[in-house]
């Protein structure tokens, strides 16, 4: 009974810990709702004595009423708020990424559009279409600019560990580190460790039990983290003594595997204090996948899909494919004409390279670059591989590449070299966001797992191009891949474009 008595109190001291942090997030919320209606109030206000319309009136059934222009602009900054919540925009996971927010703040901006130009046929209003289009656009670039300072500003409270989740993180060792990692580099992210629990898997038993290799969780910690972190042996009222120490959530990073027997009960454990349960899971998790039930002669049966993978949403992404390789095409025309004469000058050789690589399905095909390298560059990969101390492998790493070209240099660190692939595009060989492709000896080395990227298009840019490039280690690279096979959306696809534009401007990891 007493045992009993103190999981109560625990769980209470759990559930007022989280409160807290509910509270702050919703005060947040709140506060930048009542901010954006009233960013869209003062827009409005202001287009509209611009445009000399402040004297408004409605011709509804042929009557000449006057309207409250504070009304009116009131309810139109209503719609942009509901438009905005609808669209995702107050979700606490989009908050910290910029490129993700500012994409649903202009789907919230088309949607409140379209709601203010029905509001106005309704009432039949004597606002002009202009005055709408340019409200809308004014408050969408307002909203961006007040979001880009309130993330610094959540940023800065999250490096202070304030507005964070107190987290406990079991694992193995070397999940441990991995996940410190990741936790490291995304300071925007709001976990903050507390205690780590090494965690390993009975052989004989198939039980979980404490890890006793403190050494090589030590050694994580320190290189992953850069400061000790306190940890809590894996055993009898595990998630009493979490909750004690005051953290909320349990991020679980390895061993225990979802579905089975030890995760379940682990998690039964941990939910009956009020802890929040954190699965990092596989990139090719069912989770992401449409699910649905059936009851067929009384066996249930479920089946997955991936809505993305429809004929409709193929069609979509190629008419995409279409529409931003031919703007791209021509607007980059002139710096295609400007590379391609430098190249020429340079050394006299060929402007363009092509090279066989690997494409949907395994299918081949030739991609386009402009040639960044000389022209015999090929035939010596091998020695310079050897001199570098690296064998041929799907992910060889060369930082001075003695076979780059002055010119070359330039266009690989610009990414201008990548241009010529929009005509890859633009005939069907490649996407504009997906996967690098790659050669024929690099993909006979894919696991199963990721031979699942060549079940879309490779594209000019995608999640390794924007996430750091040559920098990122292979297991990185390799889930950013996997990943983008999962869940990839045109939406999507728009976010990752916005991203590369940053990247161009700020290359980091490219040579």
């Amino acid at each position: 009974m007493t045992q009993e008595k103190s999981d109560a109190q625990l769980a209470q001291k759990v559930e007022h810990q989280s409160a807290k942090v509910l509270h702050w997030r919703l005060v947040l919320n709140l506060a930048l709702m009542v901010f954006d209606a009233v960013v869209y109030f003062c827009v409005g206000l202001l287009v509209m004595f611009l445009s000399k319309e402040m004297d408004l009136f409605t011709t509804r059934l042929q009557l000449n009423l006057r309207i409250s222009v504070y009304l009116y602009v009131a309810v139109c900054a209503i719609i942009w708020v509901f438009c905005a919540h609808s669209s995702g925009v107050y979700h606490r996971h989009v908050f910290a990424d910029g490129y993700q927010l500012n994409i649903l703040l202009l789907k919230a901006m088309v949607f409140s559009w379209v709601g203010v130009c029905a509001l106005n046929f309704i009432m039949q209003t004597n606002v002009s279409f202009f005055s709408v289009c340019m409200t809308s656009l004014c408050v969408w670039v307002a909203e961006m600019i007040v979001r880009f300072v309130a993330r610094r500003f959540l940023t800065y409270r999250h490096r202070k560990g304030d507005y964070a989740y107190p987290t406990v993180i079991v694992g193995s060792p070397e999940g441990i580190g991995q996940i410190l990692k990741f936790l490291q580099q995304r300071k925007q992210l709001n976990y903050k460790p507390v205690r780590v629990c090494p965690i390993r898997v009975n052989r004989e038993t198939g039980l979980i039990e404490a890890d006793p290799n403190i050494e090589v969780l030590n050694t994580m910690v320190r290189e992953f983290w850069g400061e000790p972190i306190e940890v809590i042996e894996y055993g009898d009222h595990l998630a009493g003594r979490i909750a004690q120490t005051g953290a909320q959530t349990v991020m679980v990073t390895d061993v225990l595997d979802r579905f089975s027997d030890n995760l379940s009960t682990f998690a039964v454990q941990m939910e009956s204090l009020n802890l929040e349960i954190a699965l990092i899971t596989s990139a090719l998790d069912i989770a992401e996948h449409a699910t649905q039930m059936r009851n067929i002669q009384g066996m249930s049966i479920m089946t997955i899909s991936l809505p993305q993978y429809s004929p409709v949403a193929k069609i979509k992404k190629r008419i995409f494919d279409i529409v931003v390789s031919s703007l791209a095409i021509v607007l980059s025309s002139w710096i295609m004409l400007i590379v391609a004469i430098a190249i020429k000058i340079e050394d006299g050789g060929p402007v363009f390279y092509k090279q066989e690589r690997i494409g949907l399905r395994g299918k081949p095909f030739y991609i386009h670059k402009f040639r960044s390298m000389r022209v015999d560059a090929d035939k010596h990969l091998k020695e310079v591989l050897a001199a570098n101390g690296q064998e041929m492998g799907a992910r060889y790493k060369l930082k001075h590449d003695p076979r780059i070209t002055k010119v070359g240099n330039f266009i690989r660190k610009t990414s201008l070299d990548e241009l010529p692939q929009f005509f890859d595009v633009f005939m069907g060989n490649m996407s504009v966001v997906g996967p690098r492709p790659q050669r024929d000896f690099e993909v006979q080395e894919y696991d199963p797992v990721y031979a699942t990227r060549l079940l879309v298009k490779p594209g000019i840019t995608g999640p390794w191009q924007v996430s750091g490039r040559n920098d990122l280690d292979e297991e990185e690279s390799r889930q950013l891949d996997v990943s983008y096979v999962q869940d990839w959306s045109v939406m999507g696809d728009i976010v990752y474009i916005m991203r590369t534009i940053g990247t161009v401007l700020h290359p980091s990891g490219a040579y």
